[in-house]
């Protein structure tokens, strides 16, 4: 979208003046998934949804419909496939793939959200199956302009004569939630021809209702691996995109204007000193970056054999590794979705405040354009009262406040691209003149600020643009104090419905000039237990940039677990050494941060799955729940394997602790990276004898 500035577009005549009918955002249909599964089972029939159906006028009426084979059919999945599945929990990625719909933004959005399963499963709820409880209907819940929709489904999916999906596909031709879930997001925006243009940015908010942060990074800011890292160790959903260009496919492999997934950022060890590398996925599932630290690159030699082992995949997936430096270059924007607004704080508070009010731009009345036309109806606009107040815990310097403002439009059609977007943005104002002169006249009545305000102060955020997007978002760093937000479109009497959101840490919003009722505010906390102890890491890495295992040890038996109260947990120096030695990739005999991360985001993990399988409170699991706790984590071992693992980590009576566990399923998803990486044909791996040295003997 191009950035317009308030002045432009002065040549355009204004609308006249007079009320005419109001456009309303069409919201979506409300069908109740339980009530119509029960009726279908109870008929015993399969769904067909006939505010979705599985006719043409679904897929659309433009561009999209050229593109479709032959004799397109609409067919269910137990027709597709013997034995289909809706979603495979074992699969680690998502290995969907693209297809005729041009909707690569939402693959890259839906690719990000596989790193948060929790985030992942309130999109998706995981319990619809194929078998149990059939009814060929399923159901998708979506963030929606401010509220949680439920969208149901019918499992009729478009197929060529082949009985190929033409649209989204999993690589695993059973697994069809991937389908399903597109399907569902074509209806809520009212065909499949509407997911044809987008922005990975919109998709990870309709996925989250979290707050976006666009970098443009050809101005990234010094500290953006840092912003990196708490995005990647923190509740973050990150996509990129490339620059728009003639060519498609470049020579240096990426694709031109194509959106893309940030799957993680790895600090690696060369024997010139260290780098930064991000990895990223193409939606497609296949043509990858060429260059430096791509699947051939030269420089994998420069890293010590397991390092390069575990880093590296050659693979034609559509995933691969590329330098900061180089992301810099052939990326334009950097987008990322924050369940909460801390990442780009500095504040070390947990709680945020988030309000959210919705209002609308009526031509005559409320749709006063910008300042730039200079026809002084700017004031017209709705005007929201901000009162950010200071909090007792920040530690944050000169009393500053973080403070996140977005304003989203509402497009009147039901279609997603039949309306374009307008310009918008918003003003804010510092409103201490008024609180010292007039504190009784404009707090107590709530009047709007006069047009002589506005002639006579600046605005905090003087060089506004305005954008042809969905959503507006700004960080702030305020003073505590009384604000006034003035959202607007670029030109006057344009109409449009609009939520505004506000996140600090604490605030009032009110409308000004209208309901005077305060704004009902909710408090977000992130409940990601990793989070309370970022501070405490950082802080001991300050000390010991790097860690040894008998540091490793006091680490660990030294935290306070809130969830194992009931027993004491003691990691012994031999399994902290075992740890450090399989995450220890560039062999130094010690831990970085960013390993012990690694570490720290698996044992929440384990954690979670060994409590919920330790039935009998024993803390420890017999050789049923060692099996039953392995299957949930996603990995698939025989037997033999785990029996075989049980009397290596095990008691004598084959009984597993929880130390055990975590130094167990470390090396099963070790090895089992380091096979799948080194690979050909899924069968079998060549090794030369000093990477099977290392990787024996030193993990």
């Amino acid at each position: 979208a191009m950035p317009f500035l308030p002045c432009l577009k002065k040549n355009k005549s204004p609308v006249p003046l007079g009320r005419t009918i109001f456009q309303k955002h069409t919201p979506p249909i409300q069908q109740n998934y339980q009530a119509l599964l029960e009726s279908c089972l109870k008929n015993k029939c399969l769904f067909i949804d006939d505010n979705f159906p599985a006719h043409i006028s679904s897929i659309g009426t433009g561009p999209l419909l050229k593109k479709l084979p032959r004799n397109l059919q609409w067919k269910r999945p137990h027709a597709l496939h013997k034995s289909p599945v809706f979603y495979a929990a074992n699969r680690k990625q998502l290995d969907l793939c693209q297809g005729l719909v041009e909707n690569c933004w939402f693959l890259a959005a839906l690719e990000a959200l596989t790193f948060h399963q929790d985030i992942l499963a309130a999109v998706v709820p995981q319990n619809q199956s194929f078998e149990r409880k059939y009814a060929g209907i399923f159901h998708f819940r979506f963030w929606h302009f401010g509220e949680w929709v439920d969208v149901v489904v019918d499992d009729l999916l478009p197929v060529n004569e082949a009985g190929e999906l033409v649209f989204v596909s999993s690589v695993y031709k059973n697994v069809f939630w991937g389908a399903l879930l597109e399907k569902a997001y074509a209806k809520l925006y009212g065909s499949y021809e509407d997911l044809q243009i987008g922005q990975v940015s919109e998709a990870l908010v309709d996925f989250t209702g979290g707050v976006n942060t666009r970098i443009k990074l050809a101005e990234a800011p010094p500290d953006l691996w840092d912003i990196l890292t708490r995005a990647t160790y923190s509740r973050s959903l990150m996509g990129c995109q490339t620059h728009l260009g003639t060519t498609k496919v470049l020579k240096n492999g990426l694709v031109a204007g194509h959106a893309y997934t940030v799957t993680g950022i790895r600090k690696v060890t060369c024997q010139y000193g260290p780098e930064n590398l991000v990895r990223l996925r193409n939606p497609w599932g296949k043509i990858e970056w060429k260059g430096d630290w791509s699947d051939s690159s030269y420089k994998w030699e420069l890293l010590s054999p397991k390092e390069k082992i575990l880093l590296r995949k050659k693979k034609e997936d559509g995933e691969f590794w590329m330098s900061l430096q180089d992301f810099k270059i052939h990326f334009v924007d950097l987008m990322i979705c924050k369940l909460t607004p801390d990442l780009m704080s500095q504040e070390d508070g947990k709680k945020w405040m988030y309000s959210l009010k919705s209002g609308r731009w009526v031509k005559g009345s409320t749709a006063g354009g910008s300042l730039g036309f200079c026809n002084g109806n700017f004031w017209m606009n709705p005007q929201y009262w901000l009162n950010v107040l200071p909090v007792e815990d920040s530690k944050k310097s000169l009393n500053l406040c973080n403070v996140v403002i977005s304003l989203m439009q509402k497009h009147s059609s039901k279609h997603r691209n039949r309306a374009p977007h307008l310009f918008i943005g918003f003003l804010l104002y510092k409103n201490t003149f008024l609180l010292s002169f007039f504190p009784e006249q404009y707090q107590e009545s709530n009047r709007k600020l006069p047009p002589a305000f506005f002639t006579r102060h600046q605005p905090v955020n003087k060089h506004q643009v305005f954008l042809d997007e969905r959503e507006v978002t700004h960080d702030f760093h305020l003073e505590p104090c009384v604000y006034v937000i003035v959202p607007s479109t670029l030109e006057p009497q344009q109409e449009s419905e609009f939520i505004l959101r506000v996140f600090s840490r604490k605030h009032v919003l009110r409308e000004m000039g209208g309901n005077t009722s305060f704004t009902l505010s909710k408090e977000i906390v992130d409940r990601y237990e990793g989070k309370i102890w970022e501070d405490f890491f950082t802080k001991h890495f300050e000390q010991n940039p790097e860690i040894n295992a008998v540091h490793l040890q006091k680490i660990l038996n030294n935290i306070y677990w809130k969830n194992f109260q009931s027993f004491h947990l003691n990691f012994s120096l031999d399994s902290c050494q075992g740890i450090l030695a399989l995450l220890d990739l560039n062999a130094t005999g010690t831990l970085s941060i960013q390993e012990f991360r690694v570490l720290w985001k698996r044992l929440l993990f384990y954690l979670e799955i060994f409590q919920k399988r330790d039935t009998s409170r024993s803390g420890k699991l017999d050789l049923v729940e060692l099996h039953a706790a392995v299957q949930e984590t996603g990995i698939s071992l025989s037997n033999e394997v785990c029996n075989l693992m049980a009397i290596r980590y095990g008691d004598p009576d084959l009984q597993i602790s929880f130390e055990s566990f975590v130094c167990f399923m470390l090396r099963v998803e070790i090895m089992g990276e380091a096979f799948r990486n080194l690979t050909q044909d899924g069968k079998g791996i060549y090794l030369r004898e000093s990477e099977w040295m290392m990787m024996t003997l030193y993990s």
